[in-house]
């Protein structure tokens, strides 16, 4: 019998795609799935195999890696941890050892990753990508289907599939092309497979990508391609995407989006990373678009639903950010639709152009990043409030998820916009038609209509 293993993802919805998939993976393979736990070492583990997908979008990303690999390993020493992901590949890139790990694979290899779980741990010597039989192992479909519903997020109707991996664009800050590689799409036609393969328990599929522009470059194919044939070929009732970035927000998109709207089977939410408000600090990044060609591209998908739901992610403290800098995200975000906010406070990567930049031009000390975080934190709250304020008194489409508080199942709206209602156990992982009753302390609540 095979041990069992659990799985931590960190970083972004891309890794978390990448451990759903590896999850199904390792059952297909005969490995036994304990339940998926926070990024918390200190809770009941029973696993013999710890998989962990790495961050190294920051520097505090890596570290909290590796905090939980220590953490782990100090807890019980004869636990098997295995690292793969964007951290482990910079580790081996700048010849990094990690004592604490069994087995290190970088991002090349991860596809090998159960093969090399199955050969490393029932081995002695020690294993290398080139020496292993890389063939898939063969499992009972039975157990395979006792087991692949572990997932909370499959378990609520909600599958992540990845259509895409790698980045062209090189920005300045970013160490992800250099970890991840040139643009890989998959196909559009084996997405739909994919699709088509899933539990009829799925109701919504998130689309993942490291970058949505570069979807199909190598294929000859197109992101409106893959929502028109998704809204064709499948039965799934939401499509939506984890990000989206900027430069995918173009007028094709824009009229593909217009059109497919009207199906209710395209979620309205968007988390577009612009990163900056300033044009001088957007240049820097080497962004290539300007605050005001965001402006009408924003505005343009609010003019085809005024309750779209617009996230993004914003980069604080960057090299040369001066008050004036600041100045310009804080009104150009006071002013966009965007109702939400990520803040990330720069911190340089080695192997980046602003590790080099770094050199002549200086950025903002740790308290003034922490007020300007501050106050961007303060606006997103505020808008993030509003936002929920204006949905009170209309009906949306919902599903009802498995996570509950008190009384309440959680639930999204067809914007991604959580709320909490009362309903039965049967009702997870359907959709239903929600009236919003109220908005209290940062929160929705719904009765099914």
């Amino acid at each position: 019998m095979k041990p069992s293993f659990c799985s931590y993802s960190f970083g972004c919805r891309v890794n978390h795609a990448e451990k759903e998939e590896l999850d199904r993976q390792m059952i297909k393979a005969g490995y036994s799935n304990t339940p998926n736990l926070p990024n918390n070492p200190n809770l009941p583990n029973t696993s013999n195999i710890v998989i962990i997908n790495s961050c190294a979008v920051t520097t505090k990303a890596e570290r909290e890696v590796r905090q939980l690999i220590y953490q782990l390993k100090r807890k019980n020493p004869k636990l098997k941890i295995v690292v793969t992901g964007c951290a482990t590949t910079n580790w081996l890139k700048l010849n990094r050892s990690l004592k604490e790990a069994d087995l290190l694979v970088d991002n090349q290899n991860k596809e090998y990753l159960v093969e090399l779980i199955d050969k490393k741990f029932s081995h002695s010597k020690k294993i290398n990508v080139e020496d292993a039989d890389l063939r898939p192992v063969q499992s009972s479909h039975d157990h395979y289907l006792r087991q692949v519903l572990s997932s909370t997020w499959l378990r609520s109707g909600r599958a992540i599939i990845k259509i895409q991996d790698g980045c062209q664009r090189f920005c300045t800050y970013c160490i992800v092309p250099n970890l991840r590689g040139k643009p890989k799409s998959k196909a559009v036609d084996n997405i739909i497979n994919e699709i088509n393969g899933l539990n009829e328990n799925i109701k919504e599929v998130i689309f993942t990508a490291i970058n949505t522009e570069a979807f199909g470059l190598d294929t000859e194919e197109s992101l409106t391609e893959l929502i028109n044939k998704t809204i064709k070929q499948t039965k799934l009732k939401r499509i939506s995407f984890g990000s989206i970035n900027p430069w995918s927000l173009t007028d094709n998109f824009f009229k593909c989006y217009k059109k497919n709207i009207q199906t209710g089977r395209m979620v309205k939410y968007f988390h577009v990373p612009i990163q900056s408000g300033s044009d001088k600090i957007l240049s820097l990044m080497k962004r290539n678009y300007t605050r005001e060609w965001l402006s009408e591209a924003l505005d343009k998908l609010c003019k085809i639903d005024p309750l779209v739901f617009i996230g993004t992610d914003i980069i604080l403290g960057f090299l040369d950010e001066t008050c004036r800098d600041f100045e310009d995200t804080y009104k150009f975000l006071e002013e966009s639709p965007i109702s939400k906010f990520h803040i990330f406070r720069f911190s340089k990567r080695e192997h980046t152009a602003a590790y080099y930049m770094a050199k002549r031009l200086k950025e903002p000390d740790t308290q003034t990043k922490i007020k300007r975080a501050k106050a961007l934190s303060d606006l997103s709250k505020r808008k993030y409030n509003s936002f929920l304020q204006e949905h009170v008194n209309q009906t949306f489409s919902c599903l009802l998820l498995e996570k509950k508080i008190d009384e309440f199942h959680e639930g999204l709206l067809n914007n991604q916009i959580p709320i909490l209602v009362k309903s039965d156990n049967k009702d997870i992982a359907e959709i239903k038609n929600v009236k919003i009753i109220r908005y209290k302390n940062g929160r929705l609540f719904g009765k099914i209509v």
